[in-house]
Order: structure tokens, then C-alpha cells, then sequence
């Protein structure tokens, strides 16, 4: 549905009139999931696009109060849980305005050595939060997340869907190679669950905030590792492994989730984003190369495999009737 600022307006009006004065500001680019408004200078406002998002809200509102306090970047703070109306219905949010910039390879290259150690601080902090039941005692169903295995076939559906654009035996081979490997069985973990560039926030060349927890859950830290092929390369990747500690079937499952993110993304929004596209097709070049231990660049100084392993990417043609199926299914785990 389309968001606009007279909905949102209508929506504080109703239920936060004391912020319906504030102007309004629509943040772009948009997120998949989300619209952001900027409200006033401190506040943004945070709605879902889509009945796959709904929820995510009430689980920012309830866990990231308890959390913020055990982590070492700064976090979203909610202050308002908005309630479904007959014009909206899902709940939204009202959280303190982050400043700050989109994560981006390019903008870190200076400091690698602080880069992948804030990575590596906020993921040890995060998995070492006591568990829900500790902060809040009782069920928590909600938080589950589920295995990399339950992605098979939405994954392996991308991966058919991308077939003359990437080369398909390879992603193949790297995400059978990722769901052989040892399952984690240990207790389960806090895990943000979307731990992507995007969902990083930088100033002054240093990360500083860590944003969108509606992935958030208890499960496999495996799903975090997808950063280190959404913003690192092959140089700066050990750096961050070895800061981390990730032992190899940890970091071979890690891999599964970024493979499965990726080709994901690419497979349903190539044609109609190209910003994600481009993003994802980065996202998969790197973990081609990681896998064939080629690293070669390519003109725009991103690492690559050679020609013959991932071809630079084409969009899919934009009535791919994959796209939408494919997202829903990767939403739902």
C-alpha cells in the first residue's frame, strides 16, 4: 500500500496528537520492509509495507529496551507502539531519530582494523545477552528462528531463477556445502537476524548504530555472519572471523545465509531496484570468490571470481513471477 504523509499524519493524529504538529520528512531510499518518516528533528516514524513485517514493531518495543543496555553500539529506542486502524492495518512505530549514514564498503576502507572490531564487539555482546527468559520470563514462540535448512527450497527456487545470470552450479555447490555442514548445537543465541550494511548506521567513518530488529530471535548466530559479504572483502573477512572466533562450520553455515539472502534479494527486485541489485550481486560475487579463492577486481574495485564462475549481473525481466513468492517464503523463516 501506499504510505503517505497524509496517512501518517492522520495515524499521529489519532493516537500521539502530541507529535502530529512535528513536520514529516519521508526517508529514501525506502527499505523493503519499512517506510521511515522523519518526525520533527529527534523522531522518525516507522511503518511496515506489508503483512510480512507486521510484528516487528511490538518485538522492537518489547526486546531492544532490554537489550540496548548489553550492547556497545547505540540501538533504536522506541517510545510509541502504534495499533492497526481501518485505513492502516499493522502496528508502527515511533522511536528516536538516529543520525548517521547508510553502512558502506567504501566509507570504511580506512579503518579496517576498528571496523572489524565493532563488528565483532556488537555480535560477542549481542550472543552473550542472557537469553529472553532471563530478561523476561515466560514463552517467548516469537523469538524462535529457524535453521538454515528451512530456506532450502525458497533457496534453491532463486537460485533456479537466476540461471543465466549468475552461474548457477557454483551457488549450488557453495549452498549445498553450507547445509552439510555441522548444525549449531549449542544453546540458542540472541541473533539480529538482518545484520546487513544497510541495517548499519555510520558517522565519521566509524559504525555507529545498529538499526531494524525485526529479524530479531534466538537461534543459530550463523545468520549474523552475513556481513562479512555485504560489507567486507577478502582482506578485511579473517579480520573479522579472528575477532569473532567463528569456527569453520559456524562460518561454512554463515555463508549459507548470505548465499541465500543474496540471491533472494537479486531474484526478486533486479529489475524494478537497481541500488539492491547491485547490492546483492556484490553480496553474491563475494561469496563466489570466497568459495573458487579468486580475487581478481573487477573495474568498479570490487572483488570478483573470474568470468567464467559469475557473470556481471543483468536484470530478470520484471514480470519474474518468482519474486513476490520468494520473498514472502524468506520473510516467514
Amino acid at each position: 500500500m501506499t504510505i503517505t504523509p497524509t496517512l501518517v499524519r492522520a495515524l499521529l493524529t489519532a493516537q500521539f496528537p502530541q507529535w502530529s504538529g512535528l513536520p514529516l520528512e519521508l526517508l529514501e531510499p525506502a527499505g523493503s520492509d519499512h517506510v521511515i518518516y522523519r518526525l520533527g528533528d529527534t523522531l522518525s516514524v516507522r511503518l511496515p509495507r506489508s503483512d510480512w513485517a507486521d510484528g516487528e514493531a511490538a518485538k522492537e518495543h518489547t526486546w531492544l529496551p532490554l537489550l540496548a543496555p548489553h550492547l556497545p553500539l547505540t540501538v533504536p529506542e522506541p517510545l510509541a507502539l502504534g495499533t492497526p486502524t481501518p485505513d492502516y492495518p499493522w502496528h508502527w512505530s515511533v522511536t528516536r531519530w538516529l543520525p548517521g549514514t547508510p553502512a558502506r564498503a567504501d566509507d570504511l576502507n580506512s579503518t579496517p582494523d576498528l571496523t572489524t572490531s565493532q563488528l565483532a564487539s556488537f555480535l560477542r555482546s549481542l550472543q552473550t545477552t542472557p537469553t529472553a527468559d532471563l530478561l523476561r520470563p515466560g514463552p517467548h514462540p516469537e523469538l524462535t528462528r529457524a535453521p538454515l535448512a528451512a530456506r532450502d527450497g525458497a533457496t534453491r527456487a532463486a537460485i533456479r531463477a537466476v540461471d543465466g545470470v549468475f552461474d548457477t552450479a557454483t551457488l549450488t555447490e557453495i549452498w549445498e556445502n553450507a547445509l552439510a555442514a555441522p548444525p549449531w548445537d549449542r544453546q540458542p543465541v540472541w541473533c539480529h537476524g538482518d545484520f546487513h550494511s544497510g541495517n548499519l548506521l555510520t558517522t565519521d567513518g566509524r559504525i555507529s548504530a545498529v538499526i531494524d530488529f525485526g529479524g530479531l530471535g534466538l537461534g543459530d548466530p550463523a545468520c549474523d555472519l552475513v556481513i562479512a559479504y555485504t560489507l567486507l572483502s577478502a582482506t578485511t573477512r579473517p579480520l573479522f572471523r579472528s575477532a569473532l572466533g567463528v569456527d569453520d562450520a559456524t562460518w561454512t553455515r554463515g555463508t549459507g545465509w548470505a548465499l541465500a539472502a543474496g540471491v533472494a534479494a537479486y531474484a526478486r527486485v533486479a529489475a524494478t531496484e537497481p541500488r539492491v541489485a547491485r547490492q546483492s550481486a556484490r553480496q553474491l560475487a563475494e561469496i563466489v570468490a570466497e568459495h573458487t579463492g579468486i580475487t581478481r577486481r573487477s573495474p568498479q574495485g570490487q572483488p570478483l571470481p573470474d568470468r567464467r564462475k559469475v557473470l556481471f549481473p543483468q536484470p530478470l525481466p520484471s514480470s519474474n513471477p518468482f519474486a513476490l513468492r520468494c520473498c514472502r517464503q524468506q520473510r516467514a523463516n
